[in-house]
C-alpha cells in the first residue's frame, strides 16, 4: 500500500521565500552538537576500555539470574495458580481451534489419512473467495499461487500459514475494530489508548517472545497472540481514522433525521468509512504475516520452520524457496484485499447487465466449489497433492548455484564494500559507544538528547539510559545501538536520493513505485536470504538485511514529501534561476522537511525490528541473547532482558528523533 505526505499549499508570496531564508538556530544546534561530540571523543580516546561493563556471553547479572528463577516460579505455578488457568484455558481453546482448521484443511483428521477437505477442495475455496471478493485477477494470482505450495514441496506448511494468518487478522478484526470506532467516538478513550499503540508499534516484534512464552508457554497459542498483538495497532488507528474523516455533512444529515447513535454508525460511518477499514485490514494482515518466520521461535506452525532450519543451515536455496512461497502469499492477501477494498465502487459503477453476469458466474463458481469440496474428501487423488511434479530441489538446487556463480563473480567488489563500511564508519562508531566508559556514553548521550529535543526527550532518555544499566547489557546495547545507528543512516541517504528522484520525475517514480510496494509487502526475514548469500554471516549482513527493509516505506515518504511542495514555489524558484541542485536543496528539501523527518522515524524504527533477526546472521549482542534465550534455558533471563533493552533503546531513539523534528520544526 503507499504512503501519501500532505502538506497544505503555499501560496502567499512571502511565504514563498522562507525556504531561502536560515534560522540561526540549526546553525547553533550543529555547533552544540559538536562541541558534544569532541568531549565525547576525547574523553573516549583518554578513558577508553575502562568501566565499559562487558560482560560475558555466558554470564548473568543477578537481575538476569532473577528473571530466570521467575520463569521457574511461572512454570511451576501453571497447574495451580487461578491466573494461569485462565490463561491455559485460552492457550487450550485457541490450540483447539486452530488443531481442527487443521483437521480441516492440512493435517491428516483423525481416523483419515488427509484432512476433511483436500487440495482440490481447498484450492476451489481459495479461488472462488478471490473472485467474489476481489474479481478475476485476484482468482487467477490466488489459483497459481496456491499450486505453488504444492508443486515446490510445502503444501502443508503454506496452508498452516495461511490459516494461523487469517486466524489472527480475524481475532483483530473483532477486537481492533470495535477499538478503533470507540476511540473515534470518544476523544478521551482515544487520548488513553494511543500511548499504549505507540508503545506496541515501537516495540521490535521479537521483543515480544520472552514475556509471551513466560505467560503462554510455547506453542500456537503463543504463535496467534503474538501475532495478533503486532498486528492489531495498525487496524485500530485506521479504522479510528477511517470513522473519523467521515464528512461531518452526513454526521448531522443523520443527526437531524433522528438517527441514533447506533443507526449512524450503521448506516452513515461505517458504509462511508468500509474502503479505509479494508486498508486497516490490508495492513494487518502484512504485519501479521510478517510474523511468520517469528512465531516459529515460540513454536508455531507454517512456513517459518523450514525458513529458520534452512537459514542456519546456510542453505540459501531451501531459504528462498520457502521464503518466497512466504512472499506468495503476502501478494497474495495483499492484492485480494486491495482489490476488494476497490470492488464495491466498481461495481457501483457497473451496468445491471453487467451485475447480472457476475451473479450467474458467482452461482456457477460456488456450486463447481461445493462439488470440488465433496470430490477432495471421497477421492485420494483429489485429497493428497499430487507428488509429480517435484519442483523443490531442482528449484533450490538452481537457486543455490546461480547465488553461488553471482557470489564469486562479485565476491571482492562485496567485500571491498563491506570493509569499507566496517573500518570507515561501523568500527570507530562501535569503539566510541561501546569503548567509552558508561558514564561518559550516558552522560553524552543525555546531553545530545537534550540538544536536539530539548527536556522531555532527556528525561526520557535518562529513565531509558536507567533500565539499559538496570537489566546488566549496557555494553551489548552500545554495540546494537552502534548496528541501528549506521544502518538508519545508510537508509536515509538511500531513501534522500531515491525519493527525491521520484518526486522529481514521474516517469521514475512510475518503475520504483511498484517495486517498493513489492518490497514492502515481502515479510522481514526473507531479506536475510540475498544478504546473507552476497556477504556471509556477520553484523555487515545484518546491517544490508536492515537497509533493505527500512528503505521501501522511507523512500516513498519522501517522494511524497517532494510532490507535495507547493507548484508555486517551484515555479517561482525555476523563475528567478534556480539550478537543480538549488532547486533540491533550497526549496525542495527544507519545504518537503517534515516527510523527510517522518522517513527518518521511520526508517529508524524499521531498522530497529530488524536487530533481532540479524542476531540469526552475525549480528550479535542483543539480538543474540534474545535468540538464545529460546534455545537455552538459563539463558532466558538474559533473553528476556535483551528484549527489555530493544524496546528501552526504541523508545529512546524514536522519542529523540521525535522532539527533534518539532523543535527544528517550530525554528
Amino acid at each position: 500500500m503507499s504512503t501519501t505526505v500532505t502538506r497544505p499549499a503555499d501560496t502567499s508570496p512571502v511565504q514563498e521565500e522562507q525556504p531561502r531564508v536560515e534560522s540561526h538556530r540549526p546553525t547553533h544546534t550543529f555547533a552544540r552538537l559538536a562541541v558534544v561530540v569532541a568531549v565525547w571523543v576525547l574523553g573516549w580516546l583518554v578513558l577508553r576500555g575502562h568501566q565499559t561493563l562487558a560482560l560475558p556471553g555466558a554470564q548473568l547479572t543477578s537481575f538476569q539470574s532473577w528473571l530466570n528463577d521467575v520463569k521457574n516460579s511461572f512454570d511451576a505455578a501453571r497447574e495451580t495458580n487461578v491466573f494461569f488457568k485462565v490463561i491455559g484455558g485460552l492457550s487450550d481453546g485457541l490450540n483447539w481451534l486452530f488443531t481442527h482448521l487443521q483437521y480441516l484443511f492440512s493435517t491428516p483428521a483423525p481416523g483419515r489419512p488427509v484432512p476433511e477437505i483436500g487440495w482440490v477442495g481447498v484450492l476451489a475455496l481459495l479461488v472462488f473467495t478471490a473472485f467474489a471478493l476481489a474479481g478475476v485477477r485476484s482468482a487467477v494470482l490466488v489459483l497459481v499461487g496456491t499450486l505453488a505450495f504444492g508443486y515446490l514441496g510445502y503444501w502443508r506448511e503454506s496452508i498452516d500459514t495461511l490459516l494461523i494468518t487469517l486466524l489472527a487478522v480475524a481475532i483483530c478484526v473483532l477486537i481492533g475494530v470495535p477499538i478503533g470506532i470507540w476511540m473515534a467516538r470518544r476523544k478521551g478513550v482515544s487520548a488513553s489508548i494511543t500511548p499504549l499503540l505507540d508503545a506496541m508499534q515501537t516495540m521490535p516484534s521479537f521483543a515480544y517472545l520472552p514475556p509471551l512464552a513466560l505467560i503462554f508457554g510455547i506453542g500456537t497459542a503463543s504463535a496467534i497472540v503474538l501475532t495478533v498483538i503486532y498486528a492489531i495497532p495498525p487496524l485500530i488507528r485506521i479504522t479510528e481514522h477511517g470513522i473519523r474523516g467521515v464528512s461531518e455533512g452526513a454526521v448531522e444529515a443523520s443527526q437531524s433525521l433522528g438517527c441514533t447513535s447506533g443507526q449512524q454508525l450503521r448506516k452513515v460511518q461505517l458504509p462511508m468509512a468500509r474502503r479505509t477499514i479494508v486498508v486497516g485490514i490490508n495492513q494487518c494482515m502484512m504485519a501479521a504475516l510478517s510474523m511468520a518466520i517469528i512465531a516459529a521461535f515460540v513454536s508455531g506452525p507454517g512456513l517459518g520452520v523450514p525458513v529458520t532450519q534452512s537459514l542456519a543451515a546456510l542453505d540459501i536455496g531451501g531459504s528462498a524457496v520457502s521464503g518466497g512461497l512466504i512472499v506468495v502469499i503476502a501478494i497474495m492477501l495483499d492484492r485480494t484485499t486491495t482489490a476488494a477494498s476497490q470492488r464495491g465502487e466498481i461495481l457501483a459503477r457497473a451496468g445491471s447487465g453487467t451485475r447480472r453476469m457476475r451473479r450467474i458466474v458467482l452461482v456457477v463458481l460456488a456450486v463447481v466449489t461445493v462439488v470440488a469440496v465433496y470430490v477432495s474428501r471421497l477421492r485420494l487423488s483429489a485429497a493428497q497433492f499430487p507428488a509429480h511434479p517435484a519442483l523443490q530441489r531442482p528449484v533450490s538446487s538452481f537457486i543455490s548455484s546461480v547465488t553461488d556463480a553471482v557470489v564469486n563473480a562479485i565476491e571482492q567488489v562485496t567485500t571491498a564494500f563491506a570493509n569499507i563500511v566496517s573500518y570507515g564508519l561501523i568500527n570507530p562508531l562501535q569503539s566510541v559507544l561501546a569503548s567509552s566508559p558508561w558514564w561518559l556514553s550516558a552522560a553524552a548521550i543525555l546531553a545530545l538528547a537534550y540538544v536536539l529535543g530539548g527536556w522531555r526527550p532527556t528525561v526520557t532518555a535518562a529513565v531509558c539510559e536507567a533500565v539499559l544499566l538496570g537489566v546488566g547489557l549496557w555494553n551489548d546495547s552500545m554495540i546494537t545501538l552502534t548496528t541501528v545507528l549506521v544502518a538508519t543512516i545508510i537508509v536515509v541517504v538511500v531513501s534522500v536520493v531515491l525519493g527525491v528522484t521520484m518526486g522529481r520525475s514521474g516517469r521514475t517514480d512510475t518503475i520504483l513505485r511498484p517495486l517498493l510496494d513489492a518490497l514492502q509487502t515481502i515479510p522481514p526475514f526473507v531479506y536475510l536470504v540475498p544478504a546473507l548469500a552476497l556477504f556471509g554471516v556477520g553484523r555487515f549482513t545484518a546491517i544490508v538485511a536492515a537497509v533493505a527493509y527500512g528503505v521501501p516505506i522511507a523512500t516513498k515518504l519522501v517522494a511524497d514529501g517532494i510532490r507535495g511542495v507547493s507548484p508555486t514555489s517551484v515555479e517561482a524558484a525555476e523563475s528567478s534561476g534556480a539550478t537543480v541542485w538549488q532547486m533540491i536543496t533550497k526549496v525542495q528539501l527544507p519545504m518537503s522537511r517534515a516527510a523527510v523527518v517522518l522517513a527518518t522515524n521511520q526508517g529508524l524504527l524499521y531498522v530497529l525490528s530488524m536487530v533481532v533477526i540479524g542476531g540469526l546472521v552475525g549480528g550479535g549482542s542483543l539480538g543474540y541473547f534474545v535468540v538464545a534465550g529460546f534455545s537455552q534455558d538459563q539463558l532466558f533471563g538474559k533473553g528476556l532482558a535483551a528484549g527489555i533493552a530493544i524496546t528501552a533503546l526504541g523508545i529512546m531513539l524514536d522519542r529523540i528523533a521525535r522532539h527533534a523534528a518539532a523543535r527544528h520544526g517550530r525554528a
